[in-house]
């Protein structure tokens, strides 16, 4: 099963998230933008997981 690539930050809505570009995801595979989860701190809103650097899918 792969994972979901997302292409727009669930918080801001507005940054495109390609997929071979830098996002963050959690266990659920709620996704954010590098700026989004810096002022989350690192934190899911959705969840409370930890968000992690999302693997790069060369495309």
């Amino acid at each position: 099963m792969a994972l979901e690539m997302r292409e727009r930050c669930e918080r801001c809505g507005t940054t495109a998230l390609p997929a071979d570009g830098p996002a963050r995801i959690c266990s659920y595979e709620c996704t954010f933008c590098v700026p989004c989860t810096d002022a989350m701190s690192g934190v899911c809103p959705n969840c409370g997981g930890e968000l992690v650097p999302r693997p790069r899918r060369v495309t």
